[in-house]
């Protein structure tokens, strides 16, 4: 069984945040279903979703806070933390740190960190199995 079936974030401009999430969640492989009351995105049975807040003028969420933190995306190459950071960016998400290694975690760690209007923040990571060949 899997971990997580879908991941639901709550948003003070809907409209907004399908332009700013879109872009990223399709250069993710993902497809996009709009629906009356939210924008869900789907890989497999992997479902991210995005709902209106419920109540007007309670965010933006501040990183750090109780609540979210950041959801981490593994990708396949450095090349490819680079384009999704590039997309985001030009999707209006802030760059919170650019791409590069961290060698806290090790030195194959290679990522990026990006925050929307929202205060959602994504992480694009790269992390090879210590046996392979890093990038």
């Amino acid at each position: 069984m899997r971990l997580f079936d879908h991941l639901g974030i709550s948003v003070e401009d809907l409209p907004r945040s399908i332009e700013q999430f879109d872009p990223v969640m399709v250069a993710l492989g993902c497809t996009r279903q709009d629906a009356d009351n939210g924008v869900s995105w789907y890989k497999g049975e992997d479902e991210l979703i995005l709902f209106p807040t419920r109540e007007s003028g309670s965010g933006p969420h501040r990183h750090g806070k109780v609540g979210w933190q950041h959801l981490a995306f593994p990708v396949d190459s450095r090349e490819e933390v680079d384009r999704l950071h590039a997309i985001a960016v030009r999707a209006g998400w802030t760059s919170v740190r650019d791409p590069k290694v961290f060698t806290r975690f090790s030195d194959r760690y290679y990522a990026s960190f990006v925050e929307d209007d929202n205060g959602i923040r994504f992480e694009f990571m790269f992390n090879p199995p210590k046996d392979a060949v890093a990038d």
